[in-house]
């Protein structure tokens, strides 16, 4: 069934605005997955933020045009899912976690920052931790150096109150 022109223009537009908003696209190859597994592949998408969308490869293209993905528009073509994540790392995860348990979906690149990604770049990509866990790292880093001070400053006051401890009781004993 294809669509009419307003159909097609609503689509780029909403193409569109997924790209503004989007740090990264990843591009698959789905022939051959059932549409079981397309349903679990889009509720974990939807579940860590990422728009999965089957398009038109012409409407994809014309949607792209003028952003940061267009440097992948020759790779836009068979049937192909997009990926759009305004996380980093979240549409790269989702994609590249799947194809390793269907060996269907076929990774076929994305773009990050303006630059084309070919397969091993989307993998790579997904192997970055997420922005929750880099923050938590970062915080644990942050927090080391004062929690050692305070564990040797608490150590230290544990040997000083128990040297006073020892020297109380010879004084009591001399008076």
């Amino acid at each position: 069934m294809s669509l009419n022109r307003s159909e097609k223009e609503a689509v780029i537009s909403d193409v569109t605005g997924l790209a503004a908003k989007a740090q990264t696209l990843v591009m698959a190859e789905y022939r051959g997955i059932t549409v079981a597994d397309m349903t679990k592949l889009r509720s974990n998408a939807r579940s860590n933020g990422v728009s999965l969308s089957v398009l038109k490869n012409t409407l994809a293209r014309r949607a792209v045009a003028g952003s940061g993905f267009e440097v992948v528009s020759d790779l836009m073509t068979g049937p192909l899912i997009y990926g759009f994540s305004e996380d980093a790392v979240a549409a790269a995860k989702v994609v590249a976690e799947f194809a390793k348990a269907n060996a269907k979906l076929v990774i076929r690149g994305g773009a990050f920052a303006g630059k084309a990604l070919d397969v091993e770049g989307v993998k790579q990509l997904a192997s970055i931790p997420s922005k929750e866990v880099l923050l938590a790292q970062l915080l644990g880093l942050m927090q080391s150096p004062i929690s050692r001070t305070a564990r040797v400053l608490a150590a230290l006051a544990e040997q000083r109150g128990a040297g006073a401890e020892e020297a109380a009781p010879a004084e009591a004993v001399a008076a």
